[in-house]
């Protein structure tokens, strides 16, 4: 009782409570429920609100899979999806919108109709790796992808070979699509930024490159991690997603997300018998790091450390 009757006092008191800049930055997200955590609304909720902005997250259906793998997923009725967004956005007012993995044809089909309504709003496309799926299944929704969101997107995010399979199947020569290359393939389709992830280079580093259809915007080589993964790629596009909407220019916020991803995969920790999950939280103080007094060489990370503007805390 006490906490609610302090948290009216600030309310009553605290006048910048009504100012706009007491408001985060808003993301719708579109994503499946993730179980294990490793990724879907979860992890973008986690990333979202890390790097300063409010999550919105929309409920497109459930994987069914553990920290190792997908072994299947429900997907919920298109319906429902629409309802759970057009009540959110007849509220708030949504700084960008991100699309993740929605499981049918039909939900795209709704979320297409939903960005459009809302056109002036950025759309952050991510395109996970569906191999865990049935072959029709997956040609089904890339090919609705495709057709409805890539149209409405602002900027496609992908692994170099998930989208060099996708966009470009019919790709003869034997060196590999370069992301300029990608990049004009979704420019087709009208999506004008493409970032590719994980393209392999001859020594121990992948490259990430931020790419319209005429030019590469920015290149980020990062040193290649032993461990395996899951969720990277719905880390990087919340984050890109966050930091977009807080207004962060594209290229700043491309090397920033990236930056913050190096960090969680840095901190990654493996709490089944499966994948390392990013620690999304890795600039938070642990219980251990309290117990032991902090020193230049051990100082706990911040904002800065991962050259991130800071936000105040406004949840």
């Amino acid at each position: 009782m006490a906490s609610i009757v302090s948290m009216t006092m600030a309310h009553e008191t605290d006048n910048s409570l009504d100012s706009e800049d007491a408001v985060p930055a808003c993301i719708l997200v579109f994503n499946a429920s993730d179980p294990s955590g490793a990724g879907g609304v979860t992890g973008d909720a986690l990333t979202i609100a890390s790097v300063g902005s409010h999550p919105l997250p929309i409920v497109t259906g459930v994987y069914i899979r553990d920290t190792a793998e997908i072994f299947d997923h429900i997907a919920l009725d298109e319906e429902a999806v629409a309802e759970q967004a057009r009540a959110v956005l007849e509220d708030l007012s949504v700084q960008v919108i991100k699309v993740g993995f929605c499981g049918t044809p039909e939900t795209l089909s709704t979320i297409a109709e939903i960005t459009a309504d809302y056109a002036d709003v950025p759309v952050v496309a991510y395109m996970p790796n569906l191999a865990w799926w049935q072959e029709g299944d997956i040609d089904n929704y890339l090919d609705a992808f495709r057709e409805l969101v890539l149209p409405q997107a602002t900027l496609l995010v992908g692994n170099h070979n998930t989208l060099w399979r996708w966009l470009l199947p019919d790709w003869s020569s034997e060196k590999p699509p370069s992301a300029r290359d990608i990049a004009r393939a979704a420019a087709e389709k009208g999506t004008p930024y493409t970032l590719v992830t994980g393209i392999s280079t001859p020594d121990q580093f992948i490259d990430n490159v931020l790419a319209a259809p005429n030019s590469v915007l920015l290149s980020e080589r990062v040193e290649r991690f032993d461990a395996v993964f899951a969720g990277a790629g719905d880390t990087l596009s919340a984050a890109l997603a966050g930091l977009l909407a807080s207004g962060t220019d594209l290229q700043v916020a491309t090397t920033e997300a990236l930056t913050y991803l190096d960090h969680s995969l840095n901190g990654g920790f493996r709490p089944g018998m499966g994948h390392v999950i990013a620690d999304r939280l890795f600039w938070a103080p642990r219980e251990d790091d309290a117990a032991e007094p902090a020193d230049e060489d051990h100082a706990a990370a911040t904002a800065e450390d991962f050259s991130l503007h800071r936000h105040e805390t406004k949840h």
